[in-house]
């Protein structure tokens, strides 16, 4: 059965008709299907589902980017065992008007591919974006940083958002444009380079918590370390081994929020023998320690 819902039940300020959160989906919790009066935009920051669209069912995984405009009915399939993490940008279309990207400087006549459809209710969005590399840690950067804008609510909030969602749109819509350029050649030997990196990007999603190591990866993958990090490097911005911390403490910081287990506990859980190495990680790459993230979120 479809559910409706309604801008009042997120956005409390006509005024700035804006609202965004984190969420964390699996098999046996998940959005009933529903549609919405508000624009909604969707990254994935973590995991694999199917996005049921309009009755059709396509595969999202981690760097998808993909919006759901008004009275748009939709919501998420997930297999046992696997979990889906987003990031939820909902809002009204009068957030960002014609005048004010004008009054930027942006040319209403350049073709700002996700910027449209906000504007123009006669245009429609149905296909998904991927992101990798500079251009996926830029996008989570400032979805990040939004949030951060939102729940804090200091002084001038509202414009700061609304100037990175422009910046968003904008990166958004050069990433785009630049897929939609790839062909021929270069395009199959980028498709089967990433269709690698996903399925290694799966198996660490699937065993972080065991002990991983590069020659395993190579063996069940059929490829040099070499080859390996300098695919990860090109396509990701980061290591093999960068993307192992980055998914155990992303999972971490799951466990510190759902759950009242111990930190030595939980660096246990995500595949760390010593907490103390898992406390400095942590700090490195969230900017505070396990405790303090648990106190603050």
């Amino acid at each position: 059965m479809e559910k409706q819902l309604h801008s009042s039940q997120f956005i409390q300020e006509q005024s700035f008709p804006f609202w965004i959160r984190r969420f964390y989906h699996d098999h046996e919790h998940v959005p009933l299907l529903h549609g919405h009066d508000f624009v909604e935009l969707v990254y994935v920051v973590r995991g694999e589902a199917q996005h049921v669209f309009e009755g059709h069912y396509y595969e999202i995984r981690a760097g998808d980017v993909f919006i759901i405009n008004p009275g748009e009915v939709h919501t998420y399939s997930i297999n046992p065992g696997k979990d889906l993490e987003i990031i939820n940008c909902l809002f009204m279309p009068d957030l960002i008007q014609g005048n004010w990207l004008l009054d930027l400087g942006i040319s209403q006549s350049m073709d700002y591919f996700y910027v449209h459809p906000f504007l123009d209710k006669r245009e429609r969005f149905h296909r998904c974006l991927n992101l990798n590399g500079q251009d996926a840690a830029r996008t989570l950067f400032l979805l990040e940083t939004i949030i951060h804008e939102f729940d804090n609510r200091l002084t001038g909030f509202e414009t700061l958002i609304r100037l990175q969602m422009v910046e968003l749109l904008i990166l958004l819509s050069r990433s785009y444009r630049h897929a939609e350029g790839q062909s021929g050649r270069e395009a199959i030997r980028n498709n089967a380079r990433q269709l690698l990196i996903q399925r290694i990007c799966g198996y660490l999603e699937r065993y972080y918590d065991k002990k991983l190591s590069i020659p395993v990866l190579c063996e069940l993958f059929n490829i040099s370390s070499r080859q390996l990090n300098r695919i990860f490097k090109e396509s990701l911005g980061m290591t093999v081994v960068d993307m192992i911390h980055r998914i155990r403490i992303e999972r971490a910081k799951h466990l510190l929020m759902e759950t009242d287990e111990k930190v030595i506990t939980i660096a246990g859980r995500v595949g760390y023998e010593d907490p103390a190495f898992f406390s400095r990680l942590f700090h490195r790459q969230v900017g505070c320690s396990p405790g303090k993230y648990r106190e603050t979120s």
